[in-house]
């Protein structure tokens, strides 16, 4: 259950009315320089006096002859006791009920940020599956150059093939030049004879310079042919790898939302029977407080009554018609001093991120320009429709905000906490990402704007938002990209 961040109730100030309400930030429930309720008081003590004149005036017409009214009901004692038994009884119940409340909301604070640890391990999932198959489609289409430049190599490698098996026929039947003893043998002249050697030396060359490059290109197109099956390979088996890291994101993803119904289911009907307990007290303490009244009332027309009768005694002129109590003063309250300027950069961070506050929150939602529709979650975010919303979630806010200056960051509060220079959280100033973590992994993410306040998109259901830095499971280092 959310819990406010203060106790707000309505003051008024120097006896007026006041609708304005305000933050309570101290102990005890009071405001310094301010009165509650003073304007009502007062309001009621000139009636009081006109009563009293009125009273006066009467007794001056006619006191002698009148008569005691009917006294109002008298509650006895033990009828304010029973109701009084009754309403710490339905106290008592109510603080149990209370006390088991607050342990379950305990656990379901831990069972939320669980649920929410496990989402960040989903999107983590989602963003490295993708990054997998943008390896494996970057491995397919390296592969499909492979094959092409294969069968480019094979092309050549059958031509010289086809023109080594011709060489050899020829060679084997004998016939033509090719045959070098029947080239010696034909010579007609000792020049003839060595113009016949030196073409035999040339088709010898030429016949190993064919057998080498036949060689050379059968090892390419093996070469080739291997590579590409090993980079496609690799690849497959990284697509495979992320998508089973996805999977198993998911199923613990959804273990976690599982017992965060559970929780909610509990503290659900525990606050349901803490209402009815709490109405059953409200209807005792009113009836406490109806019997008090009536035994105000008695008193107060036993005392009204008195007095009447010791009027008969005085000059009805001298008696006091109730006077206003004396006026009191009050300093106003102090307003908060303005931040000081900050670099323009950081303030164009800033203006980006303060200009969505009220956008709704949507998981997955959000880019460097601007907010977008959700994406399904299979739990929570489905059951608050944030597929269906345009908005932002936490990292995807700290996205948009640092476009706005030209600075690319990854759309998972995780890698945020790695793209900038880390800074000891004490050492934190307007403009830094602060992260929270359990167990040593950050789930959310938020934009300090110094003072003491941050602006998040915190959870689904909410809103952007600027709210007091919560330092419960914060991360001990900021981040500076500026």
């Amino acid at each position: 259950m959310a819990t406010p961040d203060a106790l707000v109730h309505s003051c008024s100030r120097d006896g007026e009315v006041s609708g304005a309400t305000h933050r309570d930030a101290h102990d005890g429930g009071e405001c310094p320089g301010w009165s509650a309720g003073v304007s009502t008081v007062r309001a009621r003590e000139p009636v009081r006096g006109l009563l009293v004149g009125g009273l006066g005036a009467l007794l001056t017409v006619g006191l002698a002859g009148s008569s005691l009214a009917a006294p109002p009901p008298n509650p006895s004692d033990s009828d304010i006791d029973g109701q009084r038994a009754e309403v710490d009884a339905n106290a008592a119940r109510v603080g149990r009920l209370t006390g088991r409340l607050a342990e379950v909301e305990a656990r379901l604070d831990a069972v939320l940020t669980e649920v929410a640890l496990r989402r960040e391990d989903a999107s983590r999932a989602q963003v490295d599956l993708d990054r997998a198959r943008w390896r494996h489609q970057e491995a397919e289409d390296r592969a499909a150059e492979a094959a092409e430049a294969a069968r480019d190599v094979g092309d050549r490698l059958a031509a010289l093939r086809t023109a080594m098996d011709s060489f050899a026929s020829e060679s084997y039947q004998g016939g033509g030049a090719v045959n070098s003893l029947g080239a010696y043998l034909g010579a007609s002249s000792p020049k003839d004879l060595l113009d016949r050697a030196q073409y035999l030396d040339a088709v010898g060359e030429s016949h190993q310079a064919a057998m080498e490059e036949l060689q050379h290109v059968s090892t390419d197109k093996a070469n080739k042919d291997a590579a590409a099956r090993d980079t496609l390979r690799e690849a497959r088996a990284s697509a495979d790898a992320a998508l089973e890291a996805e999977r198993a994101a998911d199923t613990a993803y959804r273990a976690a939302r599982e017992a965060e119904d559970e929780q909610r289911s509990l503290a659900a009907e525990i606050e349901r029977e803490r209402e009815e307990v709490q109405e059953e007290l409200d209807a005792a303490r009113d009836r406490v407080d109806g019997l008090e009244r009536q035994r105000r009332q008695y008193e107060r027309w036993r005392q009204e009554e008195d007095d009447r009768l010791a009027a008969l005694q005085v000059n009805p002129q001298q008696v006091d018609p109730g006077a206003l109590a004396p006026g009191e003063t009050h300093p106003a309250p102090s307003l908060p001093t303005p931040p000081a300027d900050a670099d323009a950069a950081i303030e164009t961070v800033v203006r980006r991120a303060l200009a969505q506050v009220g956008v709704p929150y949507s998981w997955g939602g959000g880019n460097a320009n601007g907010p977008t529709l959700g994406v399904r979650d299979g739990g929570v975010a489905d059951t608050h429709g944030d597929y269906r919303k345009v908005g932002f979630d936490c990292s995807g806010l700290m996205l948009y905000a640092y476009a706005g200056i030209g600075i690319a960051i990854p759309k998972y509060s995780g890698y945020q906490y790695e793209a900038g220079r880390q800074v000891p959280l004490a050492e934190k100033r307007r403009g830094d990402l602060v992260f929270w973590a359990t167990g040593g992994r950050i789930y959310h993410v938020a934009l300090y704007l110094g003072d003491g306040l941050i602006v998040e998109a915190p959870y689904s259901g909410g809103h952007v938002r600027v709210t007091p830095m919560r330092y419960g499971g914060v991360v001990p280092h900021a981040v500076r990209l500026v």
